[in-house]
């Protein structure tokens, strides 16, 4: 037998999460384990997963004693954006007096000022910036992210939005999965002619196409934003172009954009707050992934939440994501998310584990690359200061990482970060 490259021994549980595609409804409590477990890795793949006592005889040039802990395979957060100028910090004391959105807005803060600050910032700054927090969700245990643009509207800085990450994607750990957001907003120079910069934006779908800067497609659908009308013409379009779809639906109102995610065949609706039953339905039927958000009705203060329960219930298959960003959901900690979704959207560790693996990964077009540890796979492993897999979403608020892999090579582990993780 060849000398294997990493072998993890001593595994207490090992959540290989082994699917043929995402997990609908009540099968999101299946959890495939292994107690008692070892994995080997070779050329960057898995190449060896049983008991422990089958590994005892197996030669590596890393053995890696895991103690008991727990190991899964490396998070996949499907929802952030993460390429931005500035913060927003300050609008928090504003909120909490009470301040509605609207007049933050006028005293300069809300999404345009990120726009603002996006704006204005070199791309080599967006890049140290982005980077900071890629390595901090790397320390959460992330390994596969998407990254949506959207704070720019307008060419130039939408298109550099996108080309940072694709530069990041490059050059750093995690695997980065790339949405075009350009209509994430109407900006002030468009007031009233939201028809004519939705126009806009289509016309640089062409050339993110050629520069291969985004794979994705997403519109915010939302009142006082783009109606379901205007998605579904400028969706439809970046259908007709290649794109595959992802849709901002029913955050706040149920205007409809969870059955238009559905109608389109959109990989994924995200958020979906105020998603009606028919939509819910709608997604049950079909193969569309319901992405939901909970940091971000966290840290807006609202009582309603995404129906997680309903949509289990119903058959949907659901995901869940930080939508790391610096106005609603400020945090790269997919950890908490998972928190707060025992806790505010009732799910159950079992359910928990497969929205942030399999189902995430599916949910950006990875389902056959991330999200799960099966042989030939690409070793992207996390060693967990945890017990057992219901320990994350119980104990909150700290960072359990011990170890992260990816592709068989250490890059975090806890109290250092690896020195390969600082590009040069």
């Amino acid at each position: 037998m060849d000398t294997f490259d990493v072998l993890l021994m001593n595994i207490g549980q090992l959540l290989t999460m082994e699917s043929d595609g995402p997990r609908k409804g009540t099968d999101m409590k299946t959890l495939p384990m292994i107690e008692n477990a070892a994995i080997g890795v070779k050329d960057g793949k898995v190449c060896f997963i049983g008991k422990n006592e089958e590994a005892s005889h197996i030669k590596a040039e890393q053995t890696i004693d895991c103690e008991g802990k727990l190991v899964t395979p490396g998070l996949v957060d499907p929802h952030t954006h993460l390429v931005f100028g500035g913060s927003r910090e300050h609008e928090l004391a504003l909120k909490q007096q009470g301040v509605p959105y609207l007049e933050i807005l006028k005293r300069g803060g809300g999404i345009l000022s990120t726009v603002e600050a996006t704006r204005n910032a070199t791309e080599e700054e967006l890049f140290e910036k982005a980077h900071f927090h890629l390595n901090r969700m790397l320390s959460y245990g992330i390994t596969t992210i998407e990254a949506k643009s959207g704070y720019g509207l307008d060419k130039e800085t939408e298109m550099k939005q996108l080309r940072v990450a694709k530069q990041l994607d490059e050059q750093h750990h995690v695997d980065i999965v790339r949405t075009f957001l350009g209509a994430h907003a109407i900006p002030a120079s468009h007031k009233d002619k939201s028809d004519e910069f939705l126009n806009e934006m289509i016309d640089l779908l062409d050339l993110i196409s050629e520069e291969n800067l985004a794979e994705f497609v997403d519109i915010f659908t939302e009142t006082g934003v783009f109606t379901v009308e205007q998605s579904r013409k400028y969706l439809q379009i970046a259908k007709d172009k290649g794109f595959d779809l992802k849709i901002h639906a029913d955050e706040i109102d149920p205007l409809g954009g969870t059955e238009l995610a559905a109608d389109l065949g959109a990989v994924s609706a995200d958020h979906l707050v105020g998603a009606s039953d028919i939509g819910i339905e709608k997604l049950a039927n079909g193969n569309t992934i319901a992405v939901l958000l909970p940091g971000t009705t966290f840290y807006l203060g609202k009582k309603d939440t995404a129906r997680a329960r309903k949509m289990i219930e119903e058959g949907v298959a659901v995901a869940l994501a930080t939508d790391f960003n610096p106005g609603s959901s400020p945090t790269e900690n997919l950890q908490f998310i998972m928190t707060l979704a025992a806790l505010h959207l009732k799910m159950t560790p079992e359910e928990i584990w497969n929205a942030i693996t399999v189902n995430a990964a599916h949910a950006i077009n990875r389902g056959n690359t991330s999200g799960q540890l099966t042989m030939g796979r690409e070793a992207d492993i996390v060693i967990w200061d945890a017990p057992n897999y219901m320990y994350l979403p119980y104990h909150y608020g700290v960072n359990h990482v011990n170890r992260v892999l990816k592709k068989g090579e250490t890059v975090f582990q806890r109290g250092e970060h690896v020195e390969r993780l600082s590009l040069s």
